[in-house]
Order: C-alpha cells, then structure tokens, then sequence
C-alpha cells in the first residue's frame, strides 16, 4: 500500500505493532474519529501469530475464549475447528479480522519503529522508522506484544555451527524439513515442548538440551462439530461475562477451598479433571495453589504421577520433573504427546544441569561430559519478555530521558498503561498489568478501550497530555509486588521475572490480582477523573 501523506497535519495516534492489540487498536480509535497510522516489523498482521510458526504452535486458551469478543457478528460467523487452535488458523482467524474490518490500510509493513521523542513544546510525539518515515502525533500507542523479542543466548562458538540454525520464534514460513537430520533442540519451555515431538516424527535423531524442566500438561484437544458450536455461541454472552471477572480471562474459577481442607480422594479427583480440561488451568484448580507451598505440593506430587505414567525409562522422568520452582510459578505448558516422545528411540535428552553446554562448534554441541553432531539447531529459548520490545526502541520523553533509564532498575507504570516522564504514551498488556497471566485477547481489548476512553476525555475537555504521577507510579509498584509477595511466583527464576536474560532486573513483572479486579481497578480510576494522573492543559493555555 502506498503510506498515507503525513505532513498535511498531525496524526492523532501512532500505533506500533499489528499484532491482537494493534489490530483491535486501529478499530477501536478509528471508530472514535481519530487520525491513525501504525508500523509494523512483520510482511502481515498477527504479531505473535506471525512469527511463531515452529512446528506444533498453538494457543493454550480454548479458542472459543482467545478470540474477539467487540463484535457480536464475528463472534457468531467464525467457526473454530479445534478446541485449542494451531497456529495456521489463529493466524487465519487475525487475517480474517483484518479484511474484514479493513485494518490493513491503517498499518505499513515491514516496518521498524526505530525512535520515539516528545516534544514538549508542542506536546507531540515525534515517530521515525527503519522506512525513513518521520510522523508528528498526539499520542502512541506500544501494542508491541509481551513475547515478541526473541532471546538467542550468547553461546560460545554460536556463528561457527555449519549446519541450519531456527529459532522458533521468527521460524521460516515455508516451514522446514527435519527427516533424516541429527537435531538439536535447545530449551524446553513453551515452544520447545511443543515442538519436540513433531521434529521427533521426522528426525533421524533428536538431541533434546534441557536447562531446567518445565511443568506441561496436556492439551487434551478435540476437533470441535457444529453441535458443540452452537452450543458455545447460543451461550457466548454469559462465557464471555465469566472471563472478564474471572482471574485469567477464560470462563474457568478455582475452587474456593484450600487445596488441604478436601479430602484426599476429593483433591484427586479436583486434579484430575482440570488435567483433562488441558493447560495452564491445572494450576488454578484450588485457590491457594500458587500461594500455600504445601497445598502446592499435593498438586506437583499429582503432576509428577501423571509423568512418571507417561515415561517409560524412570531415570529419564526424574529428568523431566521439575524439583527447582514450585508447579505453576512458571507458565505451564500445554503439550500434545511431550513426554511420550522421550519414549521413542530416536529421542535422547541432555542434561544441562549436569553437564552445561561449553560451546557450538561447526559440527554440533559440545558439553561438559560429550560432544553432539547435529545437521540442525533448533533455539526454542524464549524472549525477552513484557519489556524487550520496548527497550529496542529509543523512546525519550520529557527532558530527554530514555525509557531504558527509567527502567533501569525494571519496569515502573502506572497500571502498566503509562510511564511517568512520557506523557500521552500508552502501553498495551505490558508490565503492571495482568497481561501473560491472562487471556491476552481480552486484556488488549479492556486496555484498548480504556486508551481510548482517555484519549476522549482529554478531547473533550480541551486537554493536551495525560501522563501518571510520580506518587501513582510507586504505590502501584508496591501494589504489585505487595500481591506477588504473597504468592509463590517470586520463588521461581521465571521469565515472568526476568529470569532467562542476563543483567535484566529481577521484578516480577505482571500484576497478579486477577484480570476482573484489574478491570476494575481501571474503571475506578477513569470514573474519578483519571485519579493518579496528570492531565495538563499548557499547550493550549
């Protein structure tokens, strides 16, 4: 497309990403009247759903729930096919969206932001890119994604491999062909679990290099038929009402009751029904299981009998049980078939614990105690998570201080939606708010709406800026880790914390007090004149 003339007048937003939120950002500010132009990295929309397309990506929300809910007439026309959607048809879904509701005019792609300044004279944000743009606007809006920043460790000899090198979070679009290949897999969070079995399908041999086990579950997914869909979609309205109160976003509550006040077999059977519910839900099953080490315990011990069943070699299962964080401080996985695949003969797993890799050589890996000829790599280690995106970008805000200093010692928001300094700035799901602890479909929606809330207040009332105070900023710090200091999260060296990057501050970034009292929290704060915030006028003064 051809980029729209900018110099006639200022944008009125700059939307950085056309990932979910950036998507439903464009719709939602252009319905409200506004100017609005965004950027983003990517050849098309998705974000997250762009990029990953490793083998074996796919959601851990249900479908039905990680999907749109701002239009009643999308909701009832798309059909998903599965109960845990893949990649392919996520990724179908947002294009969809984005024909439909014609987002992609709004966006340039394969586009960088590079910069971002205010100007404090004229209250404006000045936005330059990799594409040679230079735009003036009121506002910017950074739907830059929470997981969109991929961490490639700094391992010695690393450019020196001879054969193909992935990682799966920007992984070829053409896909890629492991038959006959010696691979190695390095990491087993999200996207190493869950591609680990389908490489082990095609793999001559597969080298799986674990640091540390993670806790995974079974997706337990079904094909969805058109009885079922209507069933959802007759009942959407009251589903969706569940997952906007509820802790995570999807219509799902934890039992009330400590996990130690039921009886044995009721707990088991509590278990064991969540296990067949699939995904990160088996660590909300009781209310305090990421909160009372022991009620954890009887939940790691369920989760370890699960494994052991699955694995047949029972050296390797103590492999693959975690004893270093307790279950659910690190997100669980959802995995189709993982463990199993340790059962094939081609499937060899390497403990890093025991013996750390030393280097990458041109033919393979070499750790403390063998050396690993490989045809393939595979880095399926994650991101710089909540704040890496951001970082990347030079944005400066009043007296010319950088965002990365002002989060130098780890991220400080206003309910992870402003950043004192930087007015008229916004973030979308980023850090202080629920973001990857809940369904990032609906959190972007209530932080879009709210954006797009304040942006009209201001507007109407003939105001220039809105930036959170000083005084704001540090009591919700200390809100948030108040609420996480008393959960078992901060125990674990978690990404969650900023754990899997070298240097970065050790802060438990998300608010953990659940997406509805987030929500509320919010309204509250708009309903009292954007209590916490500095609105200023000066400009028109």
């Amino acid at each position: 497309m051809t980029d729209p003339d900018f110099s006639t007048a200022p944008l009125d937003v700059v939307v950085i990403g056309a990932g979910v939120a950036g998507m439903y950002a464009m719709h939602r500010l252009r319905e409200q009247g506004l100017r609005v132009h965004g950027f983003e990295a990517g050849s098309g929309v998705g974000g997250t759903w762009y990029f990953n397309r490793y083998p074996g990506a796919r959601c851990d929300v249900e479908s039905f729930d990680y999907s749109y809910s701002f239009s009643e007439e999308l909701q009832q026309d798309w059909d998903w096919s599965e109960k845990y959607a893949a990649q392919p048809e996520i990724l179908s879904y947002l294009d969809h969206v984005a024909d439909r509701f014609d987002l992609r005019t709004g966006f340039t792609f394969d586009t960088r932001v590079l910069s971002a300044q205010f100007d404090e004279g004229t209250a404006t944000w000045r936005v330059q890119t990799d594409g040679g743009h230079d735009v003036t606007s009121r506002f910017v809006v950074c739907a830059t994604g929470s997981l969109s920043t991929a961490n490639v460790p700094n391992i010695a000899g690393r450019e020196t491999f001879g054969g193909e090198v992935f990682h799966t979070g920007f992984w070829p679009h053409e896909g890629v062909d492991f038959t006959g290949k010696r691979v190695g897999v390095i990491g087993t969070g999200s996207s190493g679990i869950q591609s680990i079995p389908l490489i082990a399908e095609q793999a001559d041999h597969l080298y799986v290099f674990q640091r540390s086990a993670n806790y995974s579950v079974p997706a337990g997914n079904t094909p969805l038929d058109d009885k079922r869909r209507a069933e959802i979609k007759a009942g959407y309205a009251e589903r969706r009402a569940l997952s906007k109160r509820s802790g995570g976003g999807s219509p799902f509550v934890s039992d009330p009751r400590s996990a130690l006040e039921v009886s044995e077999a009721e707990r088991i059977a509590a278990y064991e029904e969540r296990w067949k519910l699939g995904g990160v839900l088996f660590a909300k099953t009781f209310a305090d299981q990421t909160s009372n080490i022991e009620a954890n315990g009887t939940a790691a011990a369920f989760a370890e009998r699960k494994i052991r069943s699955e694995v047949q070699d029972q050296a390797i299962a103590d492999l693959l049980i975690p004893n270093d964080h307790p279950i659910g401080t690190k997100r669980i996985v959802t995995d189709t078939n993982y463990y199993q695949s340790y059962n094939r003969d081609n499937v060899s797993l390497v403990d890093l614990k025991s013996a750390p890799i030393e280097a990458i050589d041109e033919a393979g890996i070499k750790t403390a105690d063998a050396h690993y000829e490989l045809d393939a790599l595979v880095f399926a280690t994650g991101f710089d998570a909540m704040t890496g995106a951001l970082d990347r970008i030079e944005i400066r805000g009043r007296n010319g201080e950088t965002l990365r200093e002002n989060w130098h010692a780890g991220p400080r928001t206003y309910l992870g939606l402003g950043v004192h300094g930087f007015p008229n700035l916004f973030i979308v799901t980023g850090p202080g708010s629920p973001s990857v602890l809940s369904n990032m479909i609906l959190a972007a929606e209530q932080h879009v709406d709210w954006i797009a809330g304040a942006i009209n207040h201001l507007d109407s009332a003939g105001i220039d800026t809105i930036e959170p105070s000083a005084e704001a900023v540090d009591n919700w710090l200390d809100e948030c880790s108040r609420r996480a200091s008393a959960t078992l999260f901060p125990s674990a060296n978690s990404w969650y914390m900023g754990a899997n990057i070298p240097g970065k501050p050790r802060i438990f970034m998300p608010f953990i007090g659940g997406f509805g009292l987030y929500s509320d929290i919010c309204a509250d704060v708009a309903a009292a004149g954007y209590r916490g915030f500095e609105l200023n006028s000066a400009v028109h003064a």
